[in-house]
């Protein structure tokens, strides 16, 4: 115990060279951090919103945008397609299950996606609140939307055009909340959720619903369903294996493209892996920066302090000891180091996310603790450690009578 309050006051001694690599260290930590942070959350949400759906389908124009837009509701669609070319593929052997997803409106910037309960039932939600819909006109509304617009069962709302703030108010047709579903930390926590009747309802030619209806009474269902369109549809399948065959025959036989959610999110991540690899690289130079500063500061320590290393051997403090007092003086500024750097990291992760305005079930945002950041302070005292050694190694071996005939 003497020898670590020692080691804190040698430390300490020095204020401002402690101060420095203090500084260096915490920085190249924090930078080393951020990305622990930012991948534990991207692979999260990733593996939270991507679970279960295989392909997305919808018009032709970009994949990465058809998945940014379908699963994380992060674009803008590249245009809708017809709802019985959607329906039909619920007929292919090789698909499971069909999502249909119609998108066009928002409500303060939160999305109102029109859709089927499946939608719910897929992501596994729970209401807090009341019930699903049951007719059109009907929502339920995720935990974030709920807690950040203060709204409540039977409150009523209208919608605007557009998947952003500023479009035209449907005031003609107001939305009644009938439910508010648990937080479930995935995209459902930040959409309006309703009825695939709504979105079309809503967009639906002034003075046209009467003869919409006139027309649904007396045309077939099939007439209908061709009439009809949706953004996209969520699919998956029976077998692995349709990976292989379903989106060439999606994009060769209809007006439709498949975009497989796995292929372009590695294609994203590449993109990103840019960035990424530019900042661990300036961490890891702020590090070999901050371990020669130790280094040196260490190295200059043993020469400066040869009297009171001399006092400390004719005391009867063996050589270990000595060098146990350097190599504590490093694992103070590794520690402190470690505790500044993570709490940097968990600083600027938040940061971001509140000056992007996101939400712990978007990519980045809130205070999370995985494993892999355990990994910050092991490189932190590693780092200090290893600075230390040869500083440490010279204490151990000098000699008494080297020290008291040093002037």
């Amino acid at each position: 115990m003497k020898t670590i309050a020692l080691s804190w006051r040698y430390l300490w001694s020095r204020p401002l060279g402690a101060a420095l690599n203090l500084l260096l260290l915490s920085l190249g930590l924090a930078s080393i951090s951020f990305l622990l942070l930012v991948q534990h959350q991207l692979d999260q949400a990733f593996e939270r919103d991507l679970a279960g759906i295989d392909v997305v389908v919808g018009a032709k124009g970009s994949p990465m945008q058809l998945i940014l837009c379908g699963v994380f509701h992060l674009d803008v669609p590249p245009g809708n397609v017809p709802l019985q070319a959607v329906e039909a593929l619920r007929s292919n052997p090789l698909v499971a299950s069909v999502i249909p997803i119609s998108l066009g409106d928002n409500l303060r910037n939160y999305r109102i996606v029109g859709s089927t309960p499946e939608y719910l039932q897929h992501y596994g939600a729970t209401l807090a609140q009341g019930q699903v819909w049951d007719a059109p006109m009907q929502v339920v509304l995720g935990a974030t939307v709920a807690r950040t617009l203060g709204l409540q069962l039977g409150n009523t709302f209208s919608g605007s055009h557009g998947l952003g703030a500023g479009g035209h108010a449907h005031g003609e047709h107001p939305y009644s909340v009938v439910g508010i579903l648990q937080p479930s930390g995935t995209v459902l926590d930040r959409l309006v959720v309703t009825d695939l009747a709504s979105v079309w309802q809503v967009h639906e030619e002034p003075g046209h619903d009467d003869g919409d209806a006139d027309h649904a009474a007396h045309a077939g269902a099939a007439d209908v369903a061709e009439a009809r369109e949706v953004t996209l549809a969520l699919v998956r399948y029976k077998t692995p294996l349709a990976a292989m065959s379903f989106p060439r025959l999606v994009n060769t036989t209809t007006v439709m493209q498949a975009a497989s959610p796995a292929v372009e999110i590695s294609r994203l991540l590449h993109m990103l892996g840019v960035g990424t690899e530019v900042l661990r690289a300036f961490a890891g130079v702020l590090l070999l920066t901050a371990g020669l500063s130790v280094f040196i500061a260490l190295w200059s320590a043993v020469r400066e302090r040869r009297a009171d290393l001399a006092l400390l051997r004719m005391l009867g403090a063996p050589p270990a000891r000595i060098a146990a007092l350097l190599l504590g003086e490093a694992l103070w500024l590794g520690l402190l180091s470690a505790a500044l750097g993570v709490a940097g990291g968990q600083a600027l992760s938040a940061l971001i996310g509140w000056l992007l305005q996101l939400d712990q079930s978007l990519l980045i945002g809130g205070m999370v603790w995985p494993v892999q950041l355990l990994l910050v302070p092991a490189w932190a005292c590693g780092i200090a450690l290893a600075a230390a050694l040869l500083p440490a190694l010279g204490a151990y071996r000098i000699s008494v009578l080297e020290l008291l005939q040093s002037p």
